[in-house]
């Protein structure tokens, strides 16, 4: 009787220890787990501030530009808005403000800043209310080169058209009316494909009205498309052309163009940007943030129109 009842006080006390046990490293892991989110809202914030910080730093260079004696009345590629900023290590910088402590995080910087007057404006599919015959001749031009289906352009041509007309005047039933997008992304919406939208991608853009193409930044394929008489080759010969200096009034790049010059029209074609889009990646150890935002330039204010930021494991960030 002993023997039994010293087995079961072994086994309850065995019990009681595995019990206990259990619940401390579930308490433990809890506690784990709430440091670990704890951190990584402090990295998101820490990364949203500085991120902030960076897009105003990249304004502040966009309005030194406008008022530098030496941009004159053009923007092109050889400008300090230009440079990429490749990844650097903030916190070097900080440390010589001893602002900075060994121990913590490493804080990583990159980006660029992109003129959106390089590319073809979507915008410039409408005018006065209808579609523009001489737009979609334009973009016509660049579908043909990428090989993309002419009824998608003829589809976004119309959706543009319904999604502009119906911000003027609601329709009644607005679940058949497209909504207007605000970026490049967003177009599918209008019935653009993933695939052609993604071969799209480095030369449209969307910007809030329409725009003339900057020569002196657009690429070889948007100068071709801009300009009937030019063929990809002579694009291409014209951007190497360009870059041993930019063309300071539209009258010179006509003259540098030959015959395919005598296209050129104020309207549609101009040597200066007011729209920029910049491109902000931020790294706090395993916290990345990615910015991309469009900002318009009028004189010497830089107002951004919009921003849109996420956040994604560094890991998987590359």
């Amino acid at each position: 009787m002993k023997h039994s009842e010293r087995g079961a006080a072994l086994l309850t006390a065995m019990l009681t220890v595995a019990l206990v046990a259990t619940l401390a490293s579930a308490a433990l892991w809890q506690q784990w787990r709430q440091v670990e989110i704890e951190m990584a809202e402090r990295g998101r914030s820490q990364t949203a501030w500085l991120m902030t910080g960076a897009l105003d730093w990249t304004r502040l260079i966009l309005r030194e530009d406008a008022i530098s004696a030496q941009s004159g009345a053009t923007d092109h590629l050889g400008e300090p808005w230009a440079l990429n900023v490749q990844e650097s290590k903030l916190s070097t910088f900080l440390s010589q403000d001893q602002q900075w402590q060994e121990g913590d995080a490493e804080v990583f910087l990159s980006g660029r800043i992109t003129d959106a007057q390089s590319r073809l404006n979507v915008m410039n599919l409408i005018d006065s209310g209808k579609v523009s015959v001489p737009a979609v001749r334009i973009f016509g031009r660049l579908f043909e080169r990428l090989n993309l289906p002419e009824q998608e352009l003829q589809m976004l041509s119309q959706q543009l058209l319904a999604a502009a007309e119906a911000q003027k005047m609601p329709a009644q039933d607005p679940s058949v009316i497209p909504l207007m997008p605000q970026q490049t992304s967003q177009l599918v919406w209008l019935g653009l494909s993933p695939s052609t939208l993604a071969a799209l991608d480095n030369f449209i853009t969307l910007l809030p009205e329409p725009t003339a193409v900057n020569l002196n930044t657009a690429p070889a394929e948007v100068l071709m498309a801009s300009l009937p008489g030019l063929d990809l080759a002579a694009a291409r010969q014209l951007v190497q052309l360009r870059e041993r200096g930019h063309w300071a009034t539209l009258e010179a790049a006509r003259l540098a163009m030959g015959p395919a010059g005598a296209e050129l029209q104020e309207s549609q074609h101009s040597v200066q940007s007011r729209y920029f889009e910049v491109l902000g990646r931020m790294r706090i150890d395993n916290v990345v943030q990615q910015d991309r935002a469009l900002v318009k330039r009028d004189g010497s204010q830089v107002n951004m129109l919009w921003r849109v930021r996420s956040h994604r494991d560094a890991i998987n960030a590359h």
